[in-house]
């Protein structure tokens, strides 16, 4: 089945033995190299993760955390490997209320950062090649430099309050107090000599050795709480993924600490509706969809923190029917609790064995603290925001705990064999778009590339945000290709809507779709930097 309903204006790309997706056209080009050498799905994801971290630095880096979902065609074995730093053991929920509470941004706000633990426990599982073979695109477009983008201009001009804090991220992403002009060459020799050095003396070195003491010093000289003991407590986490059967699919996502539970939720409210005689972009299946999201938020709120959330009841039939059953033909005004941009990336990557990987990784908000290691060139994270304070709640501050993650690496199986791997960054955002984009191609027969560019809509809840103070407001944001008498429709139905410019909506997805003849299908969103290649 094709749909020829969205006509999409970049090309779908595709090839027989291998593609990648990614945010950023360098990081698809380090992880296409390393395929084309002979490498794994896994080799691939270190380079690109490496990459990215460089080219991308306000989505990600190594002062970030990363979630990575691997499928090996082997085994038919499918892991999740989270790397999340923990709490540090400074930080009390006591010690933030003397504060004021938790800072969006600055040296209070950084957790210890987990993506480099993560992702080395992914390469020593399924990688062919060596670690430090991985590394040459990052370490040459930090040492060297790379051009700057429309997307990290933007990024530079609406942060600029940020990254001024700091004199080394200043340096670099405010030269002469402006953001980067376009095409300007940005070069970060502290962090290529760091990703040097990682590459050479291994993953162990970022939480125990030399490079661990460089990065403790870097937090102490800019005041934050992360020390030695608290990068040494770092370990990565191994799970199954979670799942659900929907539609002759198998929907698999990241577990705890990842949110990831509530795309499936989603998916179980609308399963048994007549999606098909709805039709995509009506006003039917929007509202839906829109209220399904509401209520799997409500879960999410309850459940995601925990170390052990009940997915058995949270996906049960039970649960599900009593969704459905409140769903009306009026929005409902669903409040996450009584009572801020973040920014992540990902990406996906099918190599020639058939293995696959869908990868994300943040270092949460937009150039995340802001401050920039002086020693180690890395710019830290601002995790400790997605904290709450309340004792009780799921997702309560302790020193040595995980907070919960937005971030989600789905993969949909069909036959027993990836169907569709894909993903977005945009926090709250991400599980109600990845929700939106399976529905497109799964439902209604989209390509990739047609259901990236489709118009998106994306629901906010008061409480909502994952940010402290966790605050939102109840606003349906669209893209105005809906059209005029969708919008009108749903608006007639109670939501509070807000209309933005095509493509100006939420999130930036990456798709890859396995085609059972072995064609890789691969799309990239243009509301960011995505590119997607194959071969």
């Amino acid at each position: 089945m094709a749909y020829d309903g969205i006509r999409a204006y970049r090309p779908l790309i595709m090839g027989r033995r291998a593609a990648v997706a990614t945010n950023h056209p360098v990081a698809t080009a380090a992880g296409m190299d390393v395929l084309r050498a002979g490498g794994s799905a896994a080799d691939a994801a270190v380079a690109v993760s490496m990459t990215l971290g460089v080219v991308e630095p306000h989505m990600s880096g190594l002062g970030g955390d990363g979630f990575y979902h691997h499928w090996s065609a082997k085994t038919g074995r499918a892991e999740t490997f989270a790397g999340t730093g923990q709490a540090p053991a400074a930080a009390t929920i006591a010690r933030y209320r003397v504060e004021g509470g938790i800072p969006l941004d600055g040296p209070l706000s950084i957790q210890t950062p987990g993506k480099v633990a993560g992702l080395a426990a992914l390469h020593a599982a399924h990688g062919a090649k060596s670690w430090g073979a991985l590394f040459g695109p990052a370490v040459e477009a930090a040492r060297d430099g790379f051009a700057a983008t429309h997307a990290l201009r933007h990024f530079c001009g609406e942060n600029q309050r940020r990254i001024g804090a700091d004199a080394t991220s200043r340096a670099i992403f405010l030269p002469d107090g402006a953001p980067l002009a376009l095409g300007a060459l940005v070069t970060q020799p502290a962090l290529a000599a760091t990703l040097q050095r990682l590459a050479a003396e291994g993953p162990a070195d970022f939480y125990h050795g030399a490079l661990a003491r460089d990065i403790a010093a870097d937090m102490a000289t800019i005041g934050a709480w992360v020390a030695e003991g608290d990068l040494a407590a770092v370990q990565p986490l191994f799970a199954p993924p979670v799942g659900i059967t929907w539609r002759g699919f198998e929907v698999r996502q990241t577990p705890a600490p990842s949110m990831g539970f509530a795309m499936l939720q989603m998916l179980r409210i609308i399963e048994k509706a007549d999606l098909d005689s709805m039709g995509w972009g009506s006003v039917a299946l929007l509202h839906l969809m829109i209220e399904a999201k509401k209520r799997a938020f409500l879960d999410r709120e309850a459940e995601a923190g925990r170390e052990t959330p009940d997915f058995a009841t949270l996906l049960s039939d039970s649960r599900t029917a009593a969704h459905v059953a409140a769903i009306g033909d009026r929005a409902a005004n669903l409040p996450v609790r009584e009572m801020a941009e973040t920014d992540t990336t990902y990406f996906c990557v099918v190599d020639a064995e058939g293995n696959a990987v869908s990868a994300i990784q943040s270092i949460n908000g937009p150039f995340g603290s802001g401050f920039t290691g002086p020693r180690s060139g890395i710019l830290l994270n601002n995790r400790m925001a997605y904290w709450h304070l309340d004792e009780g709640h799921a997702n309560a501050l302790a020193p040595g705990r995980r907070v919960r993650h937005t971030m989600n690496a789905p993969m949909v199986m069909k036959d027993g064999k990836p169907w569709m791997i894909f993903g977005t960054p945009g926090a709250d955002n991400q599980v109600q778009v990845n929700f939106q984009v399976l529905v497109s191609c799964a439902v209604f027969g989209m390509d990739p590339q047609q259901a990236l560019e489709a118009p998106r809509w994306t629901s906010s809840q008061p409480g909502q945000e994952s940010n402290y103070p966790h605050g939102g407001g109840d606003v349906l944001t669209i893209e105005r290709g809906f059209g005029e008498a969708t919008i009108a429709g749903l608006r007639e139905r109670g939501h509070q809507v807000k209309v933005v410019g095509d493509l100006e909506g939420a999130c930036s997805v990456e798709a890859i779709r396995v085609l059972d003849n072995g064609v890789r299908m691969a799309g990239s969103d243009p509301r960011r930097d995505g590119w997607a290649a194959a071969w």
